[in-house]
């Protein structure tokens, strides 16, 4: 009688206490799935999101802008007041060991004798270059100039008021909201750098909010000229042509061409030989200029080693990672004698077979060298920058966009190449960035290269200028 009741009782209770935890249960359940989509949307928020590249454009001079070597030579020849026989002769021997061809472009300001350097003939200048490439990018996009949220003006050397974005805002009327930055000073990474700083502020963004930031890399040589007589502040005359490129970065995957992958960057300006390797100054005479230290292929070389160390963990995929640690060890465990170069060639990154394309900052064909056997690429990896030092001289930080173009038009690009562009700049600042093709496109029939594509890759040989008689 008792352990009937004692049963009752406690069927009772465990009924109870199961229609108690069935009833909390859709309140457990919600909990959860709270917390879930809660954590779901943190995760959304705080993840690094994807940016990419919509398209760009290339300024690309008319005829009347070319600057044959003999016309350079023969203009340096005349000006006797402003520059000496001596200077004008190396200047001549330094574009015949260049690697630059006949048909780069310069601006009417360098046509005087002697030369305008004045603010207006800068003013001209940056309109011209500028106005094309932006032109050229709206023209190849579906994005209207009121589209645009920010804009990134890169131009080294030269800063006027009101500053090139302000021209920019001004000549396409964009919306009184937008974000202008105009930077000075980056050198030939001015182009990449623009780029990191678009990506953070697109990935800052509120989700689900399309933003679209127009970059502006340029370089106005108007205001470049050096009339001096020091050799090493001669270098830019010979080296530098004029040049622009237009980008346009947004968060959406709709339409882009490219999506961004990792962004690095280094400066070695705590080293005395890489922060003077590049450096603006004034000779004895009183003239400023830019001085290019002999070393510079050497030290930009060495400044390649340091950003290759932070380069390879963010770029690389694991296995290559792997590889590399496994050859090291080796060689540390069995070293090979040095003459057989496999030690070098075993510890180091197979670049060229990570990435299908490379963009290398054409500052000169010693430089470019220096370049190719410190990463260990290929004559055909270097052709597209090799092209465009030949067709278009070093065009500063807008370089990059036109080696992309060069490969675009040879009609190499395919769904999911990867594109490794590396440039550095004075400090040594030596910045990398990976693109991701999502969307190859045609050849553009107005692409800087589509004159002249079929002409390309030349043999640039050291030319023989003619000689030119001192003019008395």
């Amino acid at each position: 009688m008792v352990a009937g009741a004692t049963m009752a009782v406690l069927q009772r209770a465990s009924t109870a206490s199961t229609d108690f935890f069935v009833g909390l249960l859709p309140v457990h359940v919600l909990m959860v799935v709270i917390l879930v989509s809660g954590m779901a949307m943190l995760w959304r928020v705080s993840r690094a999101r994807d940016v990419y590249l919509v398209d760009y454009g290339c300024f690309l001079g008319e005829p009347r802008y070319r600057i044959p070597s003999a016309m350079a030579l023969e203009h340096a020849r005349l000006m006797t007041d402003i520059i000496e026989e001596e200077s004008a002769d190396f200047m001549a021997r330094l574009h015949e060991r260049s690697g630059i061809g006949e048909e780069t472009s310069v601006p009417d300001s360098y046509r005087y004798m002697p030369p305008e350097r004045g603010v207006e003939a800068s003013r001209e200048e940056a309109e011209l270059v500028i106005s094309s490439a932006v032109d050229k990018v709206f023209a190849r996009t579906t994005v209207n100039p009121k589209d645009i949220d920010t804009l990134i003006v890169a131009c080294s050397f030269t800063t006027l008021t009101p500053v090139f974005a302000d021209v920019v805002v001004n000549k396409y009327r964009l919306r009184a909201d937008v974000q202008s930055v105009n930077l000075s000073g980056m050198g030939c990474s001015g182009a990449l750098i623009c780029v990191g700083l678009a990506q953070k502020l697109l990935q800052a963004a509120p989700p689900g909010k399309h933003k679209h930031v127009l970059i502006i890399a340029t370089e106005i040589l108007s205001s470049m000229l050096y009339n001096g007589t020091k050799r090493e502040m001669l270098v830019p005359n010979v080296l530098f042509r004029m040049g622009a490129a237009a980008m346009i970065m947004t968060n959406s995957p709709e339409r882009a061409r490219f999506r961004l992958g990792p962004i690095v960057r280094t400066l070695t300006a705590g080293r005395d030989s890489d922060y003077r390797c590049a450096f603006q100054e004034e000779d004895d005479k009183g003239i400023t200029g830019i001085n290019l230290s002999k070393e510079l292929p050497v030290v930009a070389a060495n400044a390649l080693k340091s950003h290759i160390v932070a380069f390879c963990p963010r770029a690389l995929p694991a296995l290559e990672l792997l590889r590399v640690a496994f050859s090291l060890v080796k060689q540390y465990v069995f070293p090979q004698p040095r003459a057989t170069g496999r030690a070098e060639k075993g510890a180091r990154p197979a670049f060229n077979k990570v990435f299908q394309h490379f963009c290398i900052h054409p500052g000169g064909r010693r430089v470019l060298h220096e370049m190719q056997r410190g990463l260990g690429l290929s004559d055909r990896d270097m052709e597209a920058s090799h092209m465009t030092l030949h067709r278009f001289g070093n065009m500063a930080s807008s370089s990059l966009l036109y080696e992309l173009a060069y490969i675009e038009a040879k009609g190499r690009m395919s769904k999911g190449d990867r594109v490794c562009m590396i440039s550095f700049s004075p400090g040594i600042d030596c910045s990398s960035v990976v693109w991701e093709c999502i969307n190859p496109a045609a050849a553009d029939p107005n692409g800087p290269w589509a004159a002249c594509i079929h002409r390309y890759p030349v043999h640039a040989q050291a030319q023989q200028l003619p000689q030119i008689a001192k003019m008395t």
